[in-house]
C-alpha cells in the first residue's frame, strides 16, 4: 500500500515523533523512508546583506541537520527499514515539500505538527496544514 514515505524533519521532537511512526508504518508496509530536510536561509540576508554571509548560515544549518538525520538513519537500520535523507535549500518549505512529494512518486507524507493555535497559528503559520491541503496523497499528522 504504502511504498514510498515522506518525512518532512525540522529537527524538533515532533518530527523525530512522526519519523517513528513512519518507520512503524514502514516495517508494517515494507516501505522505503525518505527523510527531506527544508534549509532556509535568512530572509534578512537575500534583501539586505551579502549572500555570502547566508550561504555560510544554510552551511552551518545542513551540518547540523546531517548530524539529527545520520541518528534517525541508524535507527531506521536497526529496525530493517530502508532510509534515505535528502538536504535542500527552500524558498518555500511547503511548496518544496509538495513537489518533492510528487516528482518522487511518495505514497504517503508522515509529518509533525507543532500543535500551535490562534494567532500563533496565524502568525507562524502551519507547514503540517500547508502540506496536506497542497497534496494529493495521503498526509499523517503526528503531535
Amino acid at each position: 500500500m504504502f511504498q514510498n514515505i515522506l518525512v518532512p524533519f525540522d529537527l524538533s521532537d515532533q518530527s523525530t515523533r512522526a519519523f517513528k511512526m513512519a518507520l512503524d508504518v514502514a516495517k508494517k508496509y515494507q516501505s522505503k523512508v525518505t527523510l527531506l530536510t527544508c534549509i532556509e536561509g535568512d530572509a534578512w540576508h537575500h534583501k539586505y546583506y551579502d549572500s555570502r554571509a547566508d550561504n555560510e548560515l544554510i552551511k552551518k544549518q545542513s551540518k547540523v541537520a546531517k548530524k539529527y538525520v545520520e541518528k534517525l538513519e541508524s535507527l531506521a537500520e536497526k529496525n530493517n527499514v530502508v532510509a534515505k535523507s535528502v538536504i535542500i535549500t527552500s524558498k518555500s518549505v511547503v511548496n518544496d515539500i509538495v513537489t518533492f512529494a510528487k516528482t518522487r512518486k511518495h505514497d504517503l507524507i508522515v509529518i509533525g505538527s507543532h500543535g500551535r493555535t490562534g494567532f500563533d497559528k496565524v502568525l507562524l503559520g502551519s507547514v503540517a496544514n500547508g502540506v496536506s491541503q497542497k497534496t494529493r496523497c495521503p498526509v499523517l499528522i503526528v503531535k
